[in-house]
């Protein structure tokens, strides 16, 4: 357009309405006009708001008017569609969405999502739920999401900037004693105290356990291959895949005072042949989560155990009293099946033979302690001479 000394504009386009009013309009990269979604009292406002889209252009932070009108919740369940996630990674990021982000956010579109509005629902859900390490985990989310938006220049900016907001402050992990592995064991029945003791002196995770077959199990070395992890969604359903970490691929080497243990849980209670489960239920079913934990809460009554005591706190048992027989951080790493990025870096592979020799310094410090406690005879397999029924 041009003005009124017949030069026509660099950028963009004013006119002037009858009202007086003006109003600005420039041709997008797509080639189609894009006009203001506001009036301007003066020519001069109009010309100064075309001055900062181009500026926008010529930086690369212009978005188009309409890029953040994206319902959050289609955006979102997009987001968790198209990464590759683990299962349960995915179950629980559907959770967070369902029970605490889409009832605030679900509705709006993501350029309605503003700081304020991201300040007032952790707000509200801190207040209500009294449960920060899942909002620490819900606000996580919603930070990546509205990342992604900004990538894709949907939002120019993330709302999400609470300084540590998706921080957890991780409690101090429990320990066991030898003495209160033995009564946990005791207390859940003959049934599971195999899947206590592996958990403890493995340490192996509980979905590790639930994929564990016969095959796997190698009695003779006292060696466990832990190939794959197996596990529970919520939706009750198995979802066998590979082990938590590339670390996690590995070989346990037992303590020699579980010889006993799993001889007699393979015989008893492992499913036949060599694709055979090692743990499976009363009646034939495969490990579930949701009976084992009922057993799991009253054994922890009856061993004395406080609440917030899970299974995982029996791997840290594991890897203290690994430590105090003689185990360095990329052994306990390496027993584990722990792996980071950084670990990688520094840490090279712990050979069996030294995994050998902390397998044997467990079973001396686990045995040394049952010594102390001569009265607790009831871990001792050989007690149980024969199959309950039942079990």
């Amino acid at each position: 357009m041009a003005n009124r000394k017949g030069r026509r504009r660099r950028f963009g386009a004013v006119r002037q309405y009858r009202s007086g009013k003006w109003t600005a309009s420039y041709l997008g990269p797509d080639g189609e006009r894009i006009r203001a979604d506001e009036t301007f009292v003066t020519k001069k406002d109009a010309e100064i708001w075309l001055s900062q889209v181009e500026a926008d252009l010529s930086r690369g932070d212009w978005r188009a008017p309409d890029a953040g009108s994206v319902n959050f919740r289609v955006y979102a369940e997009k987001w968790v569609e198209e990464r590759e996630l683990a299962v349960r990674t995915e179950d629980l990021y559907r959770h967070l969405l369902r029970l605490h982000i889409l009832p605030s956010f679900g509705t709006l579109d993501l350029d309605e999502i503003t700081a304020p509005c991201v300040r007032e629902w952790r707000a509200e859900r801190l207040r209500t739920t009294k449960a920060k390490t899942t909002v620490a985990k819900a606000y996580r989310l919603l930070k990546g999401v509205l990342e992604t938006a900004v990538d894709d220049d949907l939002i120019s900016r993330n709302p999400c900037r609470i300084k540590g907001a998706g921080k957890e402050s991780a409690a101090e992990r429990r320990i066991a004693t030898v003495a209160q592995v033995d009564a946990l064991a005791d207390a859940i029945g003959i049934r599971w105290r195999l899947m206590v003791y592996l958990g403890a002196y493995g340490p192996m995770r509980p979905e590790e356990l639930a994929g564990l077959r016969r095959r796997d199990v190698d009695l003779d070395h006292m060696v466990i291959r832990v190939r794959v992890a197996e596990p529970e969604r919520t939706n009750g359903k198995r979802a066998p895949g590979e082990t938590k970490s590339d670390a996690g691929v590995r070989a346990v080497l037992l303590p020699g005072f579980l010889h006993k243990e799993v001889r007699q849980h393979l015989a008893w209670f492992a499913e036949k042949g060599p694709e055979g489960l090692v743990f499976v239920g009363e009646k034939g079913a495969p490990f579930r989560r949701t009976s084992f934990g009922r057993k799991w809460r009253r054994a922890r009554v009856a061993a004395g155990l406080p609440d917030g005591f899970r299974f995982y706190d029996l791997r840290h048992t594991g890897h203290t009293l690994s430590t105090r027989s003689g185990a360095t951080l990329k052994d306990t790493m390496v027993r584990a099946g722990q792996s980071s990025e950084k670990a990688a870096l520094i840490y090279q592979h712990s050979d069996e033979e030294r995994q050998r020799d902390l397998a044997a310094g467990l079973d001396d410090l686990v045995r040394a302690e049952r010594a102390k406690h001569p009265k607790g005879k009831n871990h001792d397999p050989a007690h149980h001479n024969e199959k309950p029924t039942g079990s």
